[in-house]
C-alpha cells in the first residue's frame, strides 16, 4: 500500500525554516517526504547541502526514498526515532543542522492501513505501533493496563470527560476474555458515553484510540526529552520547526521553547541575573502558525495543527 500523507502547513513550513542552498536540515519525521521534497528543491549538494530523513516506521523509510529519488545525492535516510537523533547525526559525522523538523501527525497511511489497527473506522487486531519491532502494542495497553492506568492515559491523553467510565467498562469486558480487535474495543467505548453526547461530538472513540496511540509510542515523553537535544543541535541562526495536533504536545513545545529563551531562574525582584543560565535563542512564533480556513477544508486532518519555531542565537 502506498504511504501517503498530505504535509500540513507546507508552505509556511518551508518559509519557516529559512532555508539556505548550502545547508544541513533533519526531518526528524520524515513519513512520506511531502516536507522534505519542498526542502531538497532549494539544497544545492555541490555546496555541501544535506537532508537526513528520520522515521520509525518502515513504510515511511521507503516511500520518502522513492518521493526523494531525485535529491539522492543529498539525501541519508535513516530508520530511527527522532529521540536518537544525536547519535545518528554522530554516525553520519554532522556536528550541527541549520534546521530540524518535526511533523508530529499520524500519517493517512498509517490510520487508512487497516491492519495497522490506528483507525475506529476499520476492524484490525490492536497494535497501534508506529515502529513495529518495539513490544507494547495497542493489544497490552488495553488488557494489562490497571484499570487506574487506563483512567489515567484516556484523562490525560485523550482529554475525555468520561476516560473513568471507559476504563471500568475495558476492565470489565477484559475480565470476559482479552479485547482483540479495535471494534470490540470501540464498541466498549461506545456503550461507556451517554447517547447525547455521542449525537453531538466528534466520534466517541476517537479520544481514546488517540490516547492508547500516544502511550504505545511514548509520544508525548519522546518530546519532552529531546526538544533541548534538538535545540543544542541546531547551528547559530538555525531553526526548529514544530508542528503538533495535540494541545499537551503543543503546550510541552510552548513551554520548552520559552525556557529556552529565558532560562533565567533568578527571583523577579534580583536587580540582575546571577543564576548564569544563557538563552539558546529565541522564538520566532510568539503564537502559533495555524492553517488557512481552504487548507483546513481540503484536508481535514490539518484542523488541530499548530507550527511553532525556535531560532538557535
Amino acid at each position: 500500500m502506498e504511504f501517503k500523507h498530505v504535509p500540513v502547513l507546507l508552505q509556511e513550513t518551508i518559509k519557516s525554516l529559512n532555508v539556505k542552498e548550502n545547508g544541513i536540515y533533519i526531518d526528524g519525521t520524515i513519513g512520506g517526504g511531502g516536507h522534505s521534497f519542498e526542502i531538497a528543491k532549494l539544497l544545492r549538494p555541490e555546496m555541501g547541502a544535506k537532508l537526513i530523513g528520520l522515521d520509525q516506521d518502515e513504510a515511511a523509510i521507503e516511500s520518502s526514498k522513492n518521493k526523494l529519488a531525485p535529491y539522492q545525492s543529498l539525501l541519508t535516510v535513516v530508520r530511527s526515532n527522532y529521540s536518537n537523533i544525536k547519535a545518528v547525526l554522530r554516525e553520519l559525522n554532522v556536528d550541527f543542522a541549520d534546521g530540524i523538523l518535526l511533523d508530529l501527525g499520524v500519517s493517512s497511511h498509517q490510520l487508512d492501513e487497516a491492519e495497522r489497527g490506528f483507525s475506529y473506522m476499520d476492524d484490525a487486531p490492536l497494535d497501534m505501533r508506529m515502529d513495529r519491532r518495539n513490544t507494547l502494542s495497542a493489544y497490552e495497553v488495553v488488557n494489562g493496563y490497571s484499570e487506574h492506568d487506563l483512567f489515567r492515559i484516556i484523562k490525560d491523553y485523550g482529554e475525555d470527560r468520561f476516560a473513568q467510565n471507559i476504563a471500568k467498562n475495558i476492565v470489565k469486558k477484559r475480565e470476559e476474555g482479552p479485547i482483540k480487535t479495535t471494534f470490540e474495543l470501540r464498541d466498549i467505548i461506545s456503550a461507556s458515553i451517554p447517547m447525547k453526547v455521542k449525537k453531538t461530538g466528534g466520534h466517541p472513540a476517537k479520544r481514546t484510540f488517540q490516547a492508547i496511540r500516544i502511550e504505545v509510542n511514548h509520544e508525548l515523553d519522546v518530546l519532552e526529552d529531546t526538544l533541548d537535544t534538538m535545540i543544542d543541535i541546531l547551528a547559530p541562526g538555525g531553526r526548529l520547526c514544530i508542528i503538533t495536533f495535540h494541545s499537551l504536545e503543543d503546550r510541552i513545545v510552548k513551554t520548552n521553547f520559552k525556557r529556552n529563551e529565558d532560562p533565567c531562574t533568578c527571583p523577579p525582584d534580583f536587580p540582575v541575573c546571577v543564576c548564569g543560565k544563557k538563552s539558546k535563542g529565541r522564538v520566532i512564533t510568539r503564537k502559533p502558525i495555524i492553517p488557512t480556513t481552504e487548507e483546513m477544508e481540503t484536508n481535514p486532518r490539518s484542523k488541530s495543527a499548530k507550527l511553532r519555531v525556535f531560532e538557535r542565537a
